[in-house]
């Protein structure tokens, strides 16, 4: 038995296709200043929103399915805020477009912020890569978190109880064949209650959302499921791609608490057993 809140995700949306000729569309509509501005898709697209490149200095950024259109909003009320107090570049909203008879969701217009993912990024010293997202994140932490977004759909409930993945992670491991060792990991995170204040978290802090210049974290991006409660979130990035001594650095720096490390693991767990990533898996499994 819990007394924690049970949340329903629903089913996994339906994503259709946005093509480039609608996003001119609604530029030109919408944004008849920079109508003439070539449009042209991002080389990775994403899985919440659909982003193209408009000229060279800016981005335009759909949801891809309704139940991703909350973020807009919360998108360009907060960013604004956000951004003056964190280390670091993020995302910064140079217009909000309106649902259309083509395109039924909000979606916005940012600015283009240089850099390559660390996904495929060299980044020169993980060490002191760990340490700065340790930094920005105890940046965000500060923010003060009065009317901040709690865990929702607008965020897939990042930030609010593990349990709501519960099913969800129990299916998957079912199909693992160290599944009964990872279900015991994730009953200890469960098991490792939140009793702390609400804080600001980012909410998907992954190599992909992380940009790198001349080897070193140069801005943060993508802050769909940001909000305010658990930030134990934020702490996947440890197992997902930063080495054994860059993690020890990385919760050295936060001063994690060992229930919120053990919150954040379970986060990873999810995320690597229902997408059956065999190298996170391994090594949440080694990070005893």
């Amino acid at each position: 038995m819990t007394d924690e809140p049970e949340f329903d995700l629903g089913p996994v949306p339906h994503r259709p296709p946005i093509a480039t000729e609608l996003v001119e569309r609604l530029i030109a509509a919408q944004f008849p200043e920079w109508a003439a501005l070539p449009v042209r898709p991002v080389d990775t697209p994403g899985w919440d929103n659909r982003t193209f490149h408009l000229g060279d200095d800016m981005l335009v950024r759909l949801p891809s399915a309704g139940e991703y259109a909350g973020a807009v909003a919360k998108e360009q009320r907060w960013l604004p805020v956000l951004a003056r107090q964190v280390p670091l570049p993020i995302p910064a909203p140079l217009g909000e477009g309106l649902p259309t008879a083509d395109y039924p969701h909000p979606w916005s217009v940012y600015r283009w912020l240089d850099g390559e993912p660390a996904a495929t990024a060299k980044v020169e010293d993980t060490g002191a890569f760990a340490v700065a997202v340790a930094d920005f994140l105890l940046a965000l932490q500060r923010v003060d978190a009065a009317d901040g977004p709690p865990p929702g759909l607008h965020n897939w409930y990042r930030g609010g109880p593990l349990r709501t993945y519960d099913a969800m992670m129990r299916s998957a491991a079912a199909d693992l064949p160290d599944g009964a060792a990872l279900l015991d990991h994730w009953e200890a995170a469960l098991a490792a209650r939140w009793t702390g204040k609400p804080v600001w978290f980012h909410g998907d802090v992954a190599p992909g959302n992380l940009l790198v210049r001349d080897g070193r974290l140069s801005a943060v991006i993508d802050f769909g499921t940001c909000g305010v409660g658990d930030p134990a979130c934020d702490l996947v990035i440890a197992w997902t791609f930063l080495p054994p001594a860059g993690r020890r650095l990385f919760r050295e720096r936060l001063a994690v608490d060992p229930a919120t490390w053990q919150r954040g693991r379970g986060w990873a767990l999810w995320k690597a057993a229902v997408t059956n990533d065999r190298p996170v898996l391994d090594a949440l499994l080694a990070d005893d």
